[in-house]
This record gives structure tokens, C-alpha cells and sequence, in this order.
């Protein structure tokens, strides 16, 4: 598979047949052939996860199916699905669980089938799923949150996962990587894209350089601008060429 980083928490995965894009909200969209089926998945209504202006790429890419956050008001349409949290949803080449976000929507697990008979390629995007620790906020909230985000996570605890999709938001400070710290110990994720930086990607080298993450920093994805490609050849579904993590 193919990985595309847009902006923010926006990213495109791109297989032979079927193309999933996450939380497009503005940037460039990458290049996709016409005849592939392409999966919109909007994880809330917050303007930075969720634009309107999705809904114009049905013009020109006829096999679009949006798969969009149950608090997101747009109307209803053939082509677009509302789910809520701890749902799930089969279609042509994908299956979905949503879990509960720590915020507002969804975060979404996607597993990708191509073919008959091959491994399916497992895919989270977290949304704004995440340890939120606020010092303002008080002891009592903020243990509450850590209550849930565990919670949250628990259906997908120790699962195999190809790429993930996890907030590092540094306006938390120095809770900034507790999120993904959490993620990578509990799950058996192949790599891991920090995203939610606020364009503030000297985050990343702060989290290369965290003492924590010395058992994992392998397997963190560095993105340095906008429209940027990457490659995972997690089961070799696509060639990579001319990207890079």
C-alpha cells in the first residue's frame, strides 16, 4: 500500500483496487485513478476533520462511498453512510469497527481485502481519539479521560495493525506523546503516523528523541510537509517508487 500524508490529519492509503482517504479537510488530494473505489471516512464534525467540499469529488470519481461520523450533519445520499461509535460495517472491499472517540465521532479500524484468499491489511486512523490531558482541566477530568481513552481502545488491544493514524498534538505539552506511547505498547503496529501537529513537525524530532519511545521509534513514520508521500509494504500490495518515510 501507498500512504500519502495531505495536511493535519488528513491521509490517503492506496491499494490496487480501492483507495482510502481519512479526514481530508483541506491540501492537495493526490491523483487517483477513476476507476478505483475510493472510501471517504470523516471521523467528526470539528472543521478540521470535516469539509463539505468532499462531496464534490463524487463529480469526478464515480465509485465513491463516504463513510462518515454519525454527528456530522450532511444529507443523507446513496453513496454516504452515517455510523456511530462501537459499530460495524462490512462493504465491497473493506471491513470497519468504529470505537468511541475522547472527543466528538469516531476513530475507525479498517481491515482491506484485495483478491481472494490474501491478508487482510489492517488500518487506524484515531480521529481525535486520544489521552487529552489538560492540566486546566483538573486532576479529577483528567484521570477520567485516561479512563476512557483506555476504554476506548480496548477492542483493539493487542491487534495486529499495518499503518495507524495517532493524534501527537503538542499543544498537551509534556502529555503530547502519552497517546501514542500507550498505542504502541498495547497494539502490534507496523508503523505509526503521528498526525493533529498543528503544523508544528518539530514535534516528531521531540518524539524521536523522547527516552519512551526508544522500543518503537523504528516504527514512527516522520513527515515534514504537507502532500507528502510515504511508503509501508506491509504485504506488498502496491509498489513503492519515488517516496519515502
Amino acid at each position: 500500500m501507498k500512504i500519502t500524508y495531505i495536511q493535519h490529519s488528513g491521509f490517503m492509503v492506496e491499494f490496487r483496487e480501492c483507495a482510502l482517504i481519512f479526514d481530508f479537510y483541506k491540501g492537495t488530494l493526490p491523483s487517483i485513478r477513476q476507476d478505483k473505489k475510493i472510501y471517504v471516512f470523516a471521523s467528526h464534525n470539528h472543521q478540521d476533520h470535516f469539509q463539505e467540499k468532499i462531496f464534490n469529488w463524487q463529480e469526478i470519481y464515480p465509485q465513491i462511498q463516504y463513510i462518515l461520523s454519525d454527528d456530522i450533519q450532511a444529507e443523507p445520499a446513496g453513496n454516504r453512510v452515517f455510523i456511530g461509535p462501537e459499530k460495524d460495517l462490512e462493504l465491497e472491499h473493506i471491513r470497519i469497527k468504529t470505537l468511541r472517540s475522547t472527543d466528538e465521532g469516531v476513530a475507525f479500524f479498517v481491515s482491506v481485502r484485495e483478491g481472494t484468499g490474501g491478508q487482510a491489511v489492517n488500518i487506524y486512523h484515531a480521529g481525535d481519539l486520544n489521552w487529552w490531558h489538560w492540566e486546566e482541566e483538573g486532576p479529577a477530568y483528567n484521570r477520567e479521560m485516561e479512563k476512557n481513552f483506555k476504554q476506548a481502545l480496548s477492542p483493539i488491544e493487542g491487534a495486529h495493525i499495518d499503518a495507524a493514524f495517532i493524534p501527537v498534538d503538542p499543544r498537551l505539552e509534556n502529555a503530547y506523546y502519552w497517546g501514542i506511547d500507550w498505542f504502541m505498547r498495547h497494539t502490534d503496529t507496523a508503523l505509526v503516523y503521528p498526525m493533529h501537529l498543528w503544523r508544528r513537525y518539530q514535534v516528531i524530532d521531540k518524539l524521536m528523541e523522547q527516552p519512551e519511545t526508544k522500543d518503537y521509534r523504528d516504527r514512527i513514520a516522520r513527515l515534514e510537509k504537507e502532500d507528502e508521500g510515504a511508503c509501508h509494504s506491509g504485504n506488498d500490495m502496491i509498489e513503492c517508487e519515488n517516496v519515502r518515510i
